[in-house]
């Protein structure tokens, strides 16, 4: 901690076993991982900004956060319509795959190596996850988002203020839209909503507990007079899509 800044460093390597990468064979992707010299500065009393800021807009724009084992949550993939590489302004950025659905090369952790080495997920950490043995009789905290408020994996108060109330898992408000999608095939995708595209869910507000950016107010273990925090769910869409705050610049992505 310094002043107002949370102050995260870190390598980028988990504890847990990740797939093969690199320049051999049977690799998961080509890029070989390699430890990171990684700095983050987080906002150590966050706020509620006026707008959300998404994590999509026109590409790829901010990773989520940093989990406590010094990995950084990315959930969204460079992939829009058509899928064809390089990218250009001409492709669909309002139909971008899923990163869990497209063969991009992650291992049992939903996770790759970007080029220059640096271990991230895209989906939901199963292998770090287990290996803090989540119970659903508590709450888990595993990470910070990069507006700084704390993320949390599945599990909360049935009543958000009580902590004496019953824990439960937390459910999304996100369903898969039903029907075809109205695409063209050409400048859109067309076919049964399936969950291959981010685009093929809906918010819903009110249908589980959490918010469109996958959170919620109340009170937790580590802050027991009550904060915003996030939560990883299994379920669409697993690691958040936006902020509630002001993400921090560390975090940002940048062409390409």
């Amino acid at each position: 901690i310094s002043g107002d800044l949370r102050k995260v460093t870190a390598n980028n390597i988990p504890v847990h076993n990740v797939g093969l990468f690199g320049n051999v064979s049977g690799a998961l992707n080509p890029n070989a991982i390699s430890a990171q010299n990684s700095s983050y500065d987080i906002d150590l009393t966050p706020s509620k900004a006026n707008t959300k800021t998404q994590l999509l807009n026109n590409g790829p724009v901010y990773s989520f956060g940093i989990l406590l084992n010094g990995v950084e949550v990315d959930p969204v993939a460079a992939e829009p319509w058509p899928h064809t590489k390089p990218v250009t302004n001409n492709h669909n950025w309002s139909w971008n795959l899923e990163a869990t659905m497209v063969n991009i090369g992650l291992d049992c952790n939903t996770a790759h190596v970007q080029p220059n080495g640096k271990y991230h997920y895209h989906g939901v950490p199963s292998l770090y996850l287990e290996s803090l043995s989540p119970s659903s009789s508590e709450m888990l905290h595993v990470g910070w988002a990069a507006d700084g408020y704390p993320i949390y994996y599945m599990y909360g108060y049935s009543s958000a203020n009580d902590s004496t109330s019953m824990v439960k898992a937390l459910a999304s408000s996100y369903q898969m839209k039903a029907g075809e999608r109205s695409g063209d095939r050409d400048s859109a995708p067309c076919g049964e909503y399936t969950g291959v595209y981010s685009a093929d869910y809906e918010y819903l507000d009110g249908l589980g507990d959490l918010d469109e950016c996958n959170g919620r107010e109340g009170v937790t273990p580590e802050f027991p007079g009550g904060t915003y925090y996030y939560v990883i769910t299994n379920e669409y869409p697993g690691i958040p899509r936006c902020f509630v705050g002001t993400p921090s610049s560390d975090f940002k992505i940048g062409p390409g």
